[in-house]
């Protein structure tokens, strides 16, 4: 069977997972969970011959790192689907029950999205995550994984799916496209597809931003900063810089960009530089930067995502300054300041345009774990549906439902009837 009809089969039984029961849907996580846990070593034995296929062909460092499914992972999944499990039903919620008349009762009520399309890079814990956020939140899912992790998600797909299966869910409901070729017909899949999340490189999700019809939601870049004002303690700075960027240095959310107001560069840039020498850190810096310190230039391509134990410096004049550099050549993804001062750092978060705008604290905390939502099927730049990690609300939408005694729209028109609004 090709994607398309696997496709247009999850659109007919799409409405049946999403008016399936809360505990349906939890029973099945939960046999998940077990699934995993009771067949880890099958899921590990696997992942080592991904990773040894991935090193043997020169796969780089930072996807290696995301590659890799260790008991650290493990744990962080397993805690993730608890979490999950805990959290409230994101379907069937009501945020709008409004009389328009006597008899004539308006509820939007939340809603599945329908078919959701997720491709998504070299991490096993992805499949894992974003599978049971699909179901926790009664969305089908086609789930497209990178082909350095082939083995180790086949394992943990059939896992899922016949941990789904045991409960009485739509068999239909989840699918793996497993070959390259197949990307491009899933994006072809305009009416049976209701929305794809490509989680890559910046020029594969302008790839698949490109060449589809179905919206697309997420995000191309994580050129995350960290701006230390003129009212920064040293201290705290060091120390939230060193976990934003050593912390998961492959992560989107690990800092790519440090700005320093020229107030306090003379001080702190020679702090910073030991900090980042004794943490394996190379900085490079603009001019300003590099008067001060002993680093290379920021090279010709500019302030970009390195995801590797690299960071560009930069010395600004202002607070205002460094918003303006954030919002030029930042991803809008996540940016911190640090300072003492809460109006500079009001300020600094009303006029940073960015899906996470943080305080004395690392960016790497976007994350949809760290948020409370169980997990994330990614992070979204975009200001339309949803933002920032996406866990369970962003999974759904709504929809408007209208009860009557036989109204009509004539009598209103002609002024034999006129509306009475009221919240109920």
């Amino acid at each position: 069977m090709s994607i398309r009809e696997d496709a247009a089969n999850m659109k007919s039984v799409a409405p049946y997972l999403a008016a399936s029961d809360i505990e349906q849907r939890n029973k099945a996580l939960e046999l998940i969970m077990d699934a995993i846990k009771d067949n880890s070593d099958k899921i590990f034995t696997a992942n080592n011959i991904d990773m040894g296929e991935a090193m043997k062909g020169g796969v780089p460092s930072a996807v290696l790192k995301r590659l890799k499914f260790d008991e650290g992972k493990l744990k962080s999944v397993l805690d993730g689907i608890d979490m999950l499990i805990s959290l409230p039903d994101p379907v069937g919620r009501v945020t709008l029950h409004r009389q328009l008349d006597e008899g004539l009762e308006l509820t939007r009520v939340s809603c599945p999205i329908g078919v959701i399309g997720v491709i998504f890079e070299a991490r096993p814990d992805a499949m894992i995550q974003i599978a049971t956020l699909c179901i926790k939140s009664g969305n089908c899912a086609i789930l497209k994984g990178g082909k350095e992790t082939t083995q180790t998600n086949r394992v943990i797909f059939s896992l899922i799916k016949e941990a789904v299966g045991k409960v009485g869910l739509p068999e239909d409901c989840l699918y793996q496209a497993t070959s390259h070729s197949e990307i491009d017909e899933l994006l072809d899949c305009y009416g049976d597809v209701d929305l794809i999340i490509p989680r890559g490189s910046n020029a594969f999700v302008q790839y698949i931003m490109n060449n589809t019809r179905i919206p697309v939601m997420g995000h191309a870049d994580g050129i995350c900063h960290i701006y230390v004002d003129k009212a920064a303690d040293f201290d705290m700075a060091i120390k939230v810089i060193t976990d934003a960027k050593i912390q998961y240095t492959a992560a989107c959310n690990a800092v790519e960009t440090l700005l320093v107001h020229k107030d306090i560069a003379g001080e702190f840039l020679p702090v910073l530089y030991k900090a980042m020498n004794e943490a394996g850190v190379t900085l490079k810096g603009d001019f300003a930067t590099r008067g001060l310190i002993p680093v290379e230039a920021v090279g010709e391509e500019g302030y970009v995502e390195y995801l590797d134990l690299i960071a560009s410096v930069k010395v600004v004049d202002s607070l205002h300054a460094a918003v303006e550099h954030i919002n030029r050549f930042g991803s809008h993804h996540t940016d911190s300041i640090i300072t003492e001062d809460t109006e500079a750092a009001d300020a600094f978060q009303q006029l940073v345009d960015s899906a996470g705008v943080y305080h004395n604290c690392s960016t790497r905390f976007a994350d949809g774990f760290r948020y409370g939502f169980g997990a994330e099927v990614g992070i979204s730049t975009s200001k339309l549906h949803a933002r920032g990690p996406v866990g369970l609300e962003g999974l759904v939408t709504y929809k408007y439902r209208l009860k009557g005694q036989g109204h009509i729209v004539d009598d209103y028109a002609t002024g034999v009837k006129s509306f009475h609004f009221k919240d109920i």
